[in-house]
């Protein structure tokens, strides 16, 4: 049987995008997924052919082409869909400018700047008959789907509330203004940057095993730092249900907390408390590896979920803001990435348009969450990467 092949251009070439690209080479085999397969064809960069080539070499691909443009890569009749690695803040003006090319996208998450601008997408690729999906990657992990299935199966009763958690301690000399983090320019802050993880949690124990979910109620509270964005926020969201009473979800993110105190990963970032029992998730919750299912009768169950890979000995690394070989993963582990390329893979071959998991309505209800809590705090971000305009010149 032949495999169906998805070929990606990768536009931009910072570490979340090599960490992708290197998720890309690994073989869909050694993850047990035999009738699909990745091939970089393309990548760009906004500065020069030569950073993407040296882009490309570094994650190990050849016979690819290098850019020096976005226009450029969206133009390659080669390339089946685009994995958009920008900053948010720059994520519309650039999946637009996919869309309108005629190509099918992977956008990084946050999916955009605000709802609006989430709207319009969704809106343009159904204009063109267009596969657009938010790369919210945690989502498609194997302990993702095993957590939604206990849920709906009511393995711990009717899910009451959940609480997730994604903070981390940065250092006071990284936070200065013109740093991505916390720079309005970048649409920084913790919000967009790493709350969004939390409300993955929440909304995928909330919002998504229902049959017929609701926006929810939003409260909130945020500190701002000395460039105005969020540095430490607190999210409770109430989800109305037609049984069960409302459900409750609680997201938080910071920059002077950490969720993993100890470091030793023992801490459950993530609770989804039933009825009848809980299931924790432990740090980090955008890369779990394991899981405990506690149920009221006494009995638990402890789940280990290794990421898959080439494995030890393979002379393979992956990991996020580190070198290769010098990765926080280890040898021959990959980072997990693949599996939302594999859903894009999946929808594109059975000609869906959207994700089966996490469908655009509900990456624009996230975005309007989002939305709410920074007009809640007075976040406010400037008017280049605010405009639903396309297209527009974005000031760096």
């Amino acid at each position: 049987m032949s495999k169906y092949q998805l070929k990606w251009g990768i536009l931009a070439v910072g570490g979340i995008a090599e960490t992708f690209a290197r998720d890309l080479t690994v073989s869909p085999e050694t993850r047990g997924v035999k009738d699909i397969e990745h091939i970089i064809v393309a990548a760009a960069a906004s500065s020069s052919q030569q950073r993407a080539q040296a882009f490309l070499e570094k994650v190990g691909v050849r016979n690819a082409k290098a850019y020096g443009s976005y226009k450029e890569l969206v133009q390659d009749s080669n390339v089946d869909i685009i994995y958009i690695a920008t900053p948010h803040s720059h994520h519309y003006q650039h999946a637009m400018l996919c869309l309108e090319a005629g190509k099918n996208v992977l956008c990084e998450k946050a999916f955009t700047t605000n709802a609006a601008q989430a709207k319009i997408l969704i809106e343009k690729a159904r204009e063109k008959n267009l596969f657009l999906m938010e790369a919210a990657w945690t989502r498609y992990f194997p302990i993702s789907q095993y957590v939604r299935d206990q849920i709906r199966s009511g393995a711990i009763g009717t899910v009451q509330r959940t609480f997730a958690d994604l903070s981390s301690i940065v250092p006071a000399g990284v936070l200065k203004e013109d740093n991505r983090l916390i720079s309005p320019k970048l649409a920084g802050g913790v919000l967009l940057d790493t709350c969004i993880y939390s409300l993955t949690w929440v909304f995928q124990t909330l919002y998504s095993t229902q049959d017929k979910p609701s926006p929810p109620q939003v409260l909130s509270s945020a500190r701002k730092n000395i460039a105005g964005t969020d540095e430490h926020t607190s999210i409770l969201l109430t989800f109305p249900r037609q049984q069960g009473g409302d459900a409750h979800g609680i997201a938080t993110a910071s920059m002077h907390v950490a969720s993993d105190a100890d470091g030793t990963g023992s801490l459950p970032a993530v609770r989804v408390q039933g009825t009848d029992g809980e299931i924790q998730i432990f740090h980090p919750c955008f890369r779990p590896t394991k899981s405990r299912l506690a149920r009221s009768n006494g009995k638990t169950e402890e789940k280990d979920w290794p990421q898959l890979g080439p494995g030890k000995g393979s002379g393979w690394w992956n990991g996020f803001g580190n070198e290769v070989g010098k990765s926080n993963n280890a040898e021959g582990e990959g980072h997990g990435m693949f599996w939302e390329a594999d859903e894009c893979a999946y929808a594109l071959k059975d000609g869906h348009k959207e994700s089966r998991v996490q469908m655009l309505a509900e990456s624009l209800e996230v975005m309007e969450v989002m939305d709410e809590v920074r007009r809640q705090n007075g976040i406010v971000f400037p008017h280049d990467i605010e405009t639903t305009d396309y297209p527009v010149e974005i000031a760096r």
